[in-house]
């Protein structure tokens, strides 16, 4: 089993873990050497789920903040093991996001007296279906231990706090016709056709943009995917466009269906897949503190993150990590390590320890 040394500096530790090969659904390996490093800390109260590795401190503090990060990383692409040049290293997951979870790891190891009470959650399986989710399955088996003040996803952020979340939806716009000979097309009715209209309302779509705790959230609806067509000289008799809407937090997941049902009345419409969004929580005191800490800057985040599930549990959530996430899952992912050390340095000043 591959050791990590957690008494390196955060960027060594990063190479380490990147040189682990982790894909998802083959995080045992990782996992293994996660655990096996944390688990003589006597500071620490290390159990694992799983490949989900939690480690908590129990000082009795007047908060607890959770720290977590994934493990594993998508399918390889030429682009191990990790390499270096004068300021980056070079790897699958360097980006996305063993960078993050080195920094969490280093901060494991070193805080034996933090301000707060600290659970950091090392999880497996984000690349993929939400059903395999190490932390989705943390929070249906023992969701006590996600629960917090305030909590921290290692996500690449470019080192700066992204807040929140967008919800995301998919949905199944259908249309239906009438099969026809297309030399006599009109003995038919053409389901393709009939989608031109949602189109056109797609095209015309003037998105939401609203502020919510001070940052400007940016909506998007957008056609995905079309599927319809029988032969070269058949008119189809079904036509279905997926659409997927990218909603604002301050939305819940019905509202959202509610207002894809009402901007295509008169459609068949099947809702497909659904992940809400998470409130950014600033106003939150640890929350407050921790942004003052990391210099008073956010931004809203657009994507979907596992923010949303400690947003489901009640735990204001935010995004912190290092490296680009326009970077994430590409052959070139990589990580500065000015990132690295700038979020560990803000995270140890934050927490009580420098």
């Amino acid at each position: 089993m591959p050791e990590l040394d957690l008494a390196a500096d955060a960027v060594t530790l990063t190479e380490q873990l990147v040189n682990i090969e982790s894909v998802s659904h083959h995080e045992q390996v990782i996992a293994d050497a996660v655990e096996a490093a944390l688990t003589p800390l006597a500071h620490l109260e290390v159990t694992r789920h799983g490949h989900t590795i939690v480690a908590r401190t129990n000082l009795g503090r007047d908060d607890r903040v959770v720290i977590a990060g994934h493990i594993d990383t998508v399918p390889l692409n030429d682009n191990l093991p990790a390499r270096r040049d004068e300021e980056l290293l070079h790897g699958l997951g360097s980006c996305d996001m063993k960078g993050g979870v080195a920094v969490a790891l280093k901060l494991a190891a070193d805080l034996t007296q933090p301000n707060r009470d600290i659970t950091f959650i090392f999880y497996d399986a984000e690349e993929v279906e939400a059903e395999h989710n190490g932390l989705f399955k943390l929070s249906r088996s023992a969701p006590e231990l996600m629960q917090a003040d305030f909590a921290i996803l290692m996500e690449p952020s470019n080192a700066v706090v992204e807040a929140g979340c967008q919800g995301t939806m998919r949905v199944d716009v259908r249309t239906t016709g009438e099969r026809a000979h297309s030399a006599r097309s009109w003995m038919g009715v053409n389901a393709i056709h009939a989608a031109a209209p949602i189109l056109a309302k797609l095209a015309e779509f003037e998105p939401r943009r609203p502020v919510i705790d001070g940052l400007e959230y940016h909506e998007g609806l957008n056609a995905v995917f079309i599927d319809g067509g029988v032969a070269g000289n058949v008119l189809p008799d079904e036509c279905v466009v997926q659409v997927n809407y990218r909603f604002a937090p301050d939305r819940s997941g019905e509202e959202a269906e509610k207002f894809l049902r009402d901007f295509f009345d008169g459609y068949d419409i099947t809702v497909t897949d659904l992940a809400p969004g998470a409130l950014p929580g600033l106003s939150v005191p640890a929350a407050a503190a921790f942004l003052e800490a990391v210099g008073g800057e956010a931004n809203p985040k657009f994507g979907w993150t596992d923010v949303s599930r400690f947003s489901e549990l009640g735990v204001p959530a935010v995004n912190f990590g290092p490296g680009d996430p326009l970077l994430a899952h590409k052959q070139e992912e990589h990580v500065p390590f000015a990132h690295i050390e700038r979020c560990e340095e803000q995270l140890r000043i934050w927490l009580g320890e420098s």
